[in-house]
């Protein structure tokens, strides 16, 4: 995979296809490749004309894993991103997240809206103001020595997918420490750039996509039928939903 250095980090990522670009910023314990490769995104992406960007994050997928939690918050990961569009010389592109990365694409879009043409955020409701209850009982399940006893079943979740993945445990458990900040609800209101907020109907995580569709300015609603947080990733009716929301917000050339 190509790489890139940013903040003193070695970070990797894969381009795919050509047209307007869209970077994808995938979930807490997953990659590039599983986030968005392996459930059919980039196929989905690079069919209807865009150029995939596909972005590991710090201590996730091919890239740098520190155990520092302190270099986990948002905004580091959002300079990440920013670094990322800069070293391949991307003035302006849409953002596609879902759940930690679509925390990460909100403060990019907050922070940096000359940057985003339109952003999705998949997995990501109005948690993204309330924060993540689950958060210390996930630290504790990636740092228990197996899963025997553990209980939690989201921690168990997360725990079955960090081993199936082969991820860096620690690194993760330190990027959960801080990568949950919630976002400020005066700052939700300010982000300027359309925003599709697409949900699994059963996602008990993510909280309730209509209302935090409703503090955004240009904010809109999906409810992904049937789908809880896990399963709703590369669900058939989100991407047709992120599809056509692109086509109205950020359109392929054979689209036009």
């Amino acid at each position: 995979m190509p790489t890139f250095e940013h903040d003193d980090l070695t970070l990797a990522y894969e381009i795919h296809g050509e047209g307007p670009p869209v970077l994808c910023i995938h979930g807490f314990a997953s990659s590039g490749l599983v986030n968005w490769v392996q459930t059919g995104w980039v196929e989905t992406l690079t069919g209807a004309g865009y150029r995939a960007i596909t972005l590991d994050n710090r201590g996730h997928g091919a890239s740098e894993k520190p155990h520092d939690p302190e270099l986990y918050y948002p905004r580091a990961m959002v300079a990440d991103a920013l670094a990322l569009l800069d070293h391949l010389g991307i003035e302006k592109a849409a953002v596609l997240g879902y759940s930690m990365g679509a925390r990460i694409c909100a403060f990019l879009a907050y922070e940096h809206p000359e940057r985003v043409a339109c952003a999705i955020f998949g997995g990501m409701g109005m948690n993204l103001v309330n924060g993540l209850t689950d958060g210390n009982d996930i630290i504790a399940g990636l740092l228990a020595p197996s899963l025997d006893g553990l209980t939690h079943p989201t921690a168990r979740q997360f725990r079955i997918f960090a081993d199936h993945t082969g991820s860096d445990r620690e690194a993760l458990a330190a990027c959960m420490e801080t990568s949950r900040q919630p976002m400020p609800r005066a700052d939700v209101r300010r982000i300027e750039v359309p925003v599709l907020v697409a949900v699994g109907e059963a996602d008990e995580m993510a909280g309730r996509p209509e209302e935090l569709a409703e503090l955004l300015p240009r904010g809109e609603a999906f409810l992904i039928p049937r789908r809880d947080h896990m399963r709703a990733t590369g669900d058939t009716k989100f991407k047709q939903a992120a599809l056509e929301f692109l086509g109205r917000m950020f359109p392929a050339v054979s689209q036009t």
